[in-house]
């Protein structure tokens, strides 16, 4: 159910990171090694990025797959970004809102996608979804189970709430409501990355020359790609990683994010 990557770092032309490495978003959309559900991503696929001294990302999608799309290929070799978020999509109702419902979503400074699938979608956050105001629920960009998790996410975020946080609350709402949803969450404000890990692949690489790498699953070889454990909170900068264990909620006793025991930030080799 999709693939996506998020980058912070030095400008890198947009290719670097999605369409050269041997094993690159753009081959994941028909060929990904580690996707546990679906093998195809052609339902769709968006970059969005951010220009030198702009804080509001553009974007770039499309309804079709990845490799139809001749012109993103020119567009990538020669667009250069410090920051970027990227997904190729595998649709669970196919051509469902078109380009509208590909990833990323967008909102300010914020860049949004969600790998995975909320379980008995719409009915199973109906109460969830009562708790929006009328007018986020109103301007839903799509009709999908992505659109709707974005909009929490988002309220969260005009309440005050981190990125990290917001995300946090977000999964940990949603599986409480629909326990067996995958909730792979990736956001952006085109300084950090906050990442979730809730039932599918997630990797992060600490590149040697600076920059940080958050994706679905490595895009290379390199020996310096760290598996996400799952139930996983990820908040990272271009020199830091920081990963904090997500209470399932079905345990008997839930620990909120904002208070679990963090792991060290993880050393740059």
């Amino acid at each position: 159910m999709c693939r996506h990557l998020a980058y912070v770092g030095p400008p890198e032309p947009l290719g670097r990171l999605l369409v050269e490495p041997e094993h690159a978003l753009y081959r994941q959309s028909w060929a990904p090694r580690h996707q546990r559900y679906g093998t195809v991503n052609a339902d769709g696929f968006g970059v969005g990025w951010y220009a030198e001294g702009d804080p509001v990302p553009g974007r770039y999608r499309r309804a079709g797959p990845i490799w139809a799309d001749q012109s993103f290929a020119d567009l990538a070799r020669v667009v250069r970004a410090g920051a970027l978020l990227a997904a190729v999509r595998d649709a669970t109702l196919a051509g469902a809102d078109a380009e509208a419902a590909a990833a990323p979503f967008a909102a300010g400074p914020w860049l949004f996608s969600h790998n995975g699938a909320v379980a008995g979608w719409p009915g199973s956050l109906d109460r969830v979804a009562g708790s929006l105001p009328a007018g986020d629920l109103l301007s839903l960009e799509a009709r999908n189970d992505s659109a709707l998790v974005w909009a929490l996410v988002l309220h969260r975020l005009r309440a005050g709430g981190t990125g990290p946080r917001a995300l946090a609350d977000t999964v940990l709402e949603v599986a409480a409501a629909s326990p067996a949803s995958r909730l792979n969450l990736l956001l952006t404000d085109g300084e950090t990355i906050a990442a979730t890990a809730w039932g599918d692949t997630l990797w992060y690489l600490a590149r040697p020359g600076g920059g940080t790498v958050v994706a679905s699953e490595p895009y290379d070889d390199d020996p310096h790609w760290q598996e996400v454990p799952d139930r996983t909170l990820l908040a990272a900068s271009g020199t830091d990683v920081l990963l904090t264990p997500l209470e399932d909620p079905r345990e008997n006793t839930l620990v909120p994010a904002a208070t679990a025991a963090p792991a060290a930030k993880e050393p740059r080799t």
